[in-house]
């Protein structure tokens, strides 16, 4: 029976792959600390023996009438970003597939009311969602297996919790797997306008769109440290008015395969939270409790943005 070991929301933006010159200079000479933070999370988890998969829920990726889970034995080549290729390109990746665990999250669609299909065309595109965070936590460490499942941009917020649960019932029907999951985006995701952005670029969280964005960016960067996922899930509507990155789809698909408002884990936080242009940034990564990941807990002191 396989299980979830460990999940995290992580961001993964153009700047983290850029020479660390050009990092320096668009952070008045300060290096990013979502570089560091992500430097630090391989040293404490990704270079642990303890897991042999990692699933990506990979935001940049939207398929359209089901959602769709990669199954190659392997990927490999060279990747060009088309929305910044000056930043990113050329860049080479080579890691081992799961073609066992895809077809099992597969089979659990009907199980869920929902649609998923495996597929092993070698010309399947990939996303940079899933390519520069492979690139910290995942390259140099060739036995590790790495699947990435895309957002379904015609799904809404229900749609997303059942290929949560349809992942995890697949992951628990694939022999001795443990797998991590990463939840690949951002939250609040309102860009600067082209000829005000470059004036934004450093990771100052005042660069962050509005107020009221770094705010409710805040306020659930707290209730996961918390372990409130009932706080963030029933809280949807409010964060939507942000624009969190893919309507947060790529956090929902977590949520589901942790059992949803029952998740107690708690957020430890890698880097600062950090701005992009606009956008709030951050690393969070969830330890599985030792008594599972939907253990009852007495919740922290409510949050002061209660």
């Amino acid at each position: 029976m396989g299980e979830i070991v460990g999940a995290g929301l992580l961001a993964h933006v153009p700047t983290i792959v850029l020479p660390e010159e050009t990092r320096l200079e668009l952070n008045e000479g300060k290096e990013i600390t979502l570089v560091t933070g992500l430097q630090q999370l391989r040293k404490d988890v990704f270079e642990r023996d303890d897991y042999d998969t990692v699933v990506v829920l990979d935001s940049h990726w939207a398929t359209t009438v089901e959602f769709v889970v990669t199954a190659q034995a392997r990927r490999a080549g060279l990747f060009t970003s088309e929305e910044l290729p000056r930043g990113m390109c050329r860049m080479p990746y080579d890691f081992p597939g799961d073609p066992e665990l895809a077809g099992n999250i597969e089979k659990f669609a009907d199980k869920h009311g929902t649609w998923i299909t495996a597929i092993d065309d070698e010309y399947l595109p990939i996303y940079y969602a899933t390519i520069n965070l492979w690139k910290f936590l995942g390259e140099g460490l060739p036995d590790k297996r790495w699947v990435t499942i895309g957002v379904c941009q015609t799904g809404d917020m229900e749609d997303h919790l059942r290929l949560g649960r349809a992942l995890a019932d697949g992951i628990a029907a694939t022999p001795g797997r443990r797998v991590l999951l990463i939840a690949s985006g951002a939250l609040s995701h309102t860009f600067w306008p082209l000829r005000e952005l470059r004036d934004h670029e450093a990771g100052d969280p005042v660069h962050i769109f509005t107020p009221e964005a770094r705010a409710a960016d805040e306020e659930r960067i707290a209730w996961f440290k918390e372990g409130r996922h009932d706080r963030v899930l029933d809280t949807m509507n409010e964060f939507w008015k942000f624009k969190p990155e893919a309507k947060f789809f790529h956090y929902l698909m977590m949520a589901g395969a942790l059992g949803e408002r029952a998740c107690a884990a708690r957020a430890r936080q890698y880097g600062e939270y950090e701005n992009s242009i606009g956008t709030g940034q951050v690393h969070l990564w969830f330890d599985r409790p030792a008594d599972g990941w939907t253990a009852s807990h007495t919740p922290v002191q409510e949050s002061s943005h209660a």
